[in-house]
């Protein structure tokens, strides 16, 4: 079974938050605005297929600086997914950039497996384009293209390119049983690689809790998440250094009812300077007719 029959590019916007007067953001607010770098095609159900469209707010220090999109369709056989967001709020924040991202890939045993990845990306600083196509967690063709080639950055070897999972696809865990939440999917470590990054989010169990937006009310995991750079990211990145640093984050999931799947309904960075919060508004699941 086809996961969609058709699908269409949608704008959407790459962040790079600054203040009015030129003062950069507090680290928590730029990584909410790199929340929103997501985009893709939005695919439509084939009979049969499970379509999940959830949006979700994000605010920085109890602000709101902007929403975002992620749609994902589940077949018998395959997948695809995409996500996208736009800034705004009250801050009145001044963006450069836009991008792009879209995954596909298999479904076997109820699990994701990602067969290709796409990502094209701008901000003031550079212009990025990655396409991949993998083969049993394995990169088997890589091209990617940036207007900063020559800038410095912890060297990728072969190895990083084995084993790996596209960020995106990352981002939906696999539950034991069809419409469960249960601890143990919190417990693994996503080896992710985005064609020039290579990390790992490593998780761990925090508890169950109750969790309500519209479409959805019930049971959720919420998993503790330690950031792990490895290679491709720049040593003296100031957003990767953040992450790295021992923040307090968690990611609640919720299941795709029809699924064995849990997809995100909330991300919280704790800081000093303020919390970042994404969480869904609404996380709605539908079926193909």
């Amino acid at each position: 079974m086809r996961a969609a029959r058709r699908a269409a590019r949608v704008p959407a916007a790459r962040r790079i938050c600054r203040l009015r007067d030129g003062r950069a953001l507090s680290s928590a607010m730029r990584v909410g605005c790199l929340a929103l770098a997501l985009a893709g095609p939005t695919a439509v159900a084939a009979p049969g297929d499970i379509r999940l469209v959830a949006q979700y707010r994000i605010s920085a220090a109890g602000i709101a600086i902007g929403t975002s999109t992620i749609e994902a369709v589940i077949g018998g056989s395959a997948y695809t997914m995409a996500a996208s967001g736009r800034t705004s709020g009250v801050l009145r924040i001044l963006v450069s950039g836009d991008g792009v991202v879209s995954t596909r890939g298999a479904v076997v045993d109820g699990a994701l497996v990602p067969a290709r990845f796409t990502s094209r990306t701008s901000d003031e600083d550079e212009r990025a384009t990655v396409t991949m196509t993998l083969d049993g967690g394995n990169v088997k063709d890589l091209a990617t293209e940036t207007s900063a080639p020559g800038e410095p950055r912890v060297p990728l070897t072969a190895e990083h390119r084995r084993g790996i999972i596209d960020p995106l696809t990352a981002l939906f865990l696999t539950a034991a049983e069809h419409d469960s939440v249960d601890a143990e999917a919190c417990r693994r470590t996503l080896p992710i690689f985005d064609g020039r990054r290579r990390y790992d989010l490593a998780l761990a169990f925090k508890r169950l809790e109750t969790v309500r937006a519209a479409g959805y009310a019930g049971p959720a995991v919420v998993c503790a998440v330690a950031f792990r750079a490895i290679a491709g990211h720049r040593a003296d990145s100031r957003l990767v250094n953040y992450l790295a640093d021992g923040r307090d984050i968690e990611l609640a999931l919720a299941p795709v009812a029809g699924t064995r799947l849990l997809a995100p309904f909330r991300l919280s960075i704790t800081s000093m300077l303020g919390d970042m919060v994404i969480v869904a508004t609404s996380f709605e699941t539908t079926r193909g007719e």
